[in-house]
């Protein structure tokens, strides 16, 4: 059972952005707080991928929050083309009695019509018409006249559908509740830009993407705890077989960590080794980084080795963003976008992450697997191959969803007394939040869990 726990008798405040009080993940009225605050507030969450609306008409259902929106194609003027990318994002919410009133979770339509009472809206949201709005003309025995009808004073364009702002960048799209959010490249930052332009810009702009598939879990942890999962270097080496066995990421691998000014966006960066026992394949000498570690398998082998066929791309290696006049080549990429999405690159392997909560003690998490329009079919079959490492049966990704449900356990139990007591441990590498400083190199830290956490406790007003 993962149910909410009642609003605690006390309520002590965080000491420090590595002491997370328990309570910050079980706590129902801090739940809603944090949905009006970051998921309706002013921030920008993503609701999909361009490529996945191809067409005028096309549409697919996502959230923001608890939110159900709807992500669509519109119709654009031939004049327009060139400012209006056409992409809009709608709440799915009849604005006549509340009705979510698309249930098909993508698909095309030429207008949305809610069913109950036939209100039609047009693809922007736009109120475009309803039965009856001026009554039903009839001849009884006095005469001509007419029955019902809305007020004199009812205006279709003040009674849409509830309209998000978006912004599209690279494919990826954004979308707010919020008037008072900044331009989304402003929210991203320039510490962060740059990692999203080494996977989606080309040398022509925004490189055409292709969508390979899904994958859809519910995880039952409170939904920051996978945004801390990604922020964290120091768990993959130690958790997963699979990383540290085969090299993908482990203690010993060059790398880095970046973090926006705020603290609430951040990239681990890492580049592969050859793993095993030694500081080249089958050395036979074991190194520290895998002394003890239960996780790691010296002997483990795969019945398949195709699933770490690791082709090199050109667009790994890009000018160092922190380092003028050289260059970077990493094989990892894991970009956290707060509050709500994930990027991943791994190898060869390229996703989205979308973070849905669904109350304080769980999250669907929704995997979107893609390619480049130029990939070969050798690469794009090498993508699906890797990406069987990810996802909620994944070799590594299954982990992670485990630990998480045991942590929201163990707080809850913690908690189970009322009293709200206890709280995380994220001093790794320093007590500091890290912000305004120097990108960490090397992944003994836990410094951008706690830069998360100090946002989180400003934005929250905590």
């Amino acid at each position: 059972m993962h149910a909410t726990t009642s609003p605690p008798t006390v309520r002590p405040a965080a000491a420090s952005a590595g002491r997370v009080p328990f309570w910050a993940y079980t706590d129902p009225a801090v739940y809603q707080q944090e949905l009006d605050k970051l998921f309706y507030g002013p921030h920008w969450s993503y609701v999909g991928l361009e490529v996945e609306i191809p067409n005028v008409g096309d549409y697919k259902l996502s959230w923001v929050g608890e939110r159900q929106v709807i992500l669509v194609r519109d119709r654009v003027m031939p004049k327009d083309r060139a400012t209006d990318h056409g992409i809009r994002v709608v709440e799915n919410r009849c604005a006549h009695r509340g009705v979510r009133f698309c249930q098909e979770p993508h698909g095309n339509a030429r207008s949305f019509v809610c069913p109950y009472h036939q209100w039609t809206y047009k693809l922007n949201g736009d109120l475009a018409g309803l039965p009856f709005k001026d009554g039903v003309k009839v001849v009884t025995e006095t005469g001509p006249c007419t029955h019902g009808g809305m007020p004199p004073d009812f205006d279709l364009k003040a009674n849409g559908l509830t309209k998000l702002r978006v912004e599209v960048l690279h494919g990826l799209v954004f979308a707010t509740f919020s008037d008072a959010a900044e331009p989304l490249r402003a929210y991203l930052g320039p510490q962060i830009l740059p990692w999203l332009d080494r996977i989606f810009q080309g040398s022509n702009g925004s490189r055409p993407l292709t969508l390979l598939g899904y994958n859809r879990q519910r995880i039952p942890g409170n939904w920051k705890l996978m945004l801390e999962n990604i922020k964290d270097p120091y768990h993959p080496g130690l958790l997963h077989t699979w990383f540290v066995t085969f090299g993908l990421w482990r203690a010993d691998q060059k790398s880095r960590m970046v973090m926006d000014e705020h603290g609430r966006h951040a990239v681990m960066l890492s580049r592969r080794n050859d793993g095993g026992q030694g500081p080249a394949r089958d050395s036979g000498v074991q190194t520290d980084v895998t002394q003890g570690v239960t996780s790691f398998k010296a002997n483990m082998a795969l019945h398949d080795p195709r699933l770490l066929d690791v082709q090199p791309e050109p667009w790994w290696t890009v000018d160092d963003p922190q380092n003028p006049g050289q260059r970077i080549t990493p094989t990892v990429t894991m970009i956290t976008l707060f509050p709500s999405l994930i990027v991943q690159q791994q190898v060869n392997s390229l996703s989205t992450r979308h973070i849905q909560p669904r109350g304080n003690g769980s999250f669907d998490f929704v995997w979107t697997h893609f390619g480049f329009a130029d990939d070969t079919p050798e690469m794009t079959e090498r993508r699906l191959r890797q990406a069987n490492l990810f996802g909620p049966a994944g070799f590594v990704s299954a982990d992670d969803g485990e630990v998480i449900e045991f942590s929201q356990d163990g707080f809850a139990q913690w908690n189970s007394d009322g009293m709200a007591q206890g709280s995380t441990l994220c001093e790794l590498g320093g007590k500091d939040p890290g912000l305004g400083q120097p990108p960490t190199e090397h992944m003994v830290t836990e410094t951008l869990i706690r830069g998360m956490y100090a946002y989180w406790q400003k934005a929250m007003g905590l």
